[in-house]
């Protein structure tokens, strides 16, 4: 594929849509992501905070395979102490 233009999270279609200057695209349907494998309240809440603010690094993470792996480990980083 050619040079990466764009890559946003369109709420109307639940993806996130990767857009490249040849013309081609890639829809990442999150919800569909989230099905396929088991997560926990916090992982989903690492996911809906990736998808919203960093799409990039979410696409990344779903199109090399590593977004499990860095949901289960990621989870709490992100999130608030409760001290």
């Amino acid at each position: 594929m050619s040079k990466l233009i764009s890559c946003e999270f369109n709420i109307d279609t639940a993806c996130v849509e990767l857009r490249y200057a040849d013309g081609g695209s890639i829809n990442i349907y999150c919800p569909g992501v989230e099905d396929s494998f088991d997560t926990t309240l916090p992982m989903r809440t690492e996911m809906g905070r990736l998808i919203y603010n960093a799409p990039l690094e979410y696409a990344r993470m779903v199109l090399d395979g590593t977004l499990e792996g860095y949901l289960r480990f990621a989870p709490n980083e992100h999130t608030p102490d409760s001290d």
